[in-house]
């Protein structure tokens, strides 16, 4: 299965469960940091349901979301379909079909590691005005030694389908300084927690690359490994797990 194609038969989980951004802050953190101000034109690469892409919009940006799996795309139509500033296309991170250095700001979220960074690099500088960011925000559950923390991360690893090689994938972020040479990286991460009805523990589950679909043998052993795992640490009915979104902005070397 190519990466475009993991997240088919998940959007709707995608769009119901998946924790959404903290727009103020991140909002304010770009305006600091990058300067963005609502008149920028922002690429998101890797829109998905277009989460991220609703931040620029209600800001007022001109947005363009790139999304390739059909899914997606069309929950980010339905989701964001309202803002007259949204255009949406077909295509990828490797070859976005914009104009040269047409964009003021790239972004993605919850996306960057799955791009072929050899090709989506240099079609990011191709894209993007000189001088100007690359911004990656992603948000989930916060990865430590707690046993809560622990047990989520052994669930996944004994019951998802890969999720040991997703998980190397997300610590791209760890080495942005090696993809941005030369350039600069400003990174920041923002504390917060998540309270999940069991419901929304499995449908967030459900939403992840690496949870068996219905219909995969590994699905129901999934799914009573998720129960098993909430009734465990749930205290009256909810499961309270710490959160992190990450923001890293990076510029490439002129």
């Amino acid at each position: 299965m190519g990466h475009t194609e993991r997240f088919t038969g998940r959007a709707a989980a995608y769009q119901q469960y998946r924790l959404s951004y903290p727009a103020s802050e991140v909002m304010r953190i770009l305006r600091e940091w990058i300067g963005l101000t609502s008149g920028d034109t922002v690429a998101d690469i890797g829109a998905g349901t277009g989460m991220l892409t609703e931040l620029f919009l209600d800001n007022g940006n001109p947005t363009i979301a790139i999304e390739p799996n059909a899914e997606m795309r069309a929950a980010c139509a339905d989701q964001c379909g309202r803002h007259p500033n949204l255009t949406l296309i077909d295509a990828t991170a490797e070859a976005t079909t914009l104009p040269d250095h047409s964009v003021d700001l790239i972004t993605a979220g919850r996306a960057f590691h799955w791009f072929d960074h050899a090709r989506a690099l240099p079609e990011f500088q191709r894209i993007l005005k000189p001088g100007h960011w690359v911004a990656m925000v992603s948000i989930g559950r916060s990865k430590n030694d707690s046993p809560l923390s622990q047990a989520f991360e052994s669930l996944l690893t004994t019951h998802g389908t890969d999720y040991r090689y997703v998980r190397d994938g997300y610590r791209v972020h760890d080495r942005l300084e090696t993809l941005f040479p030369g350039g600069e990286v400003r990174q920041t991460a923002i504390a917060g927690e998540q309270q999940l009805t069991l419901e929304a523990l499995t449908g967030q589950a459900m939403s992840y690359s690496m949870a068996p679909l219905p219909g995969d043998p590994r699905h129901a052993a999934f799914i009573d490994a998720l129960e098993e795992f909430f009734h465990r640490f749930c205290d009256n009915g909810l499961l309270t797990q710490p959160t992190t979104c990450w923001i890293s902005c990076c510029r490439f070397a002129e």
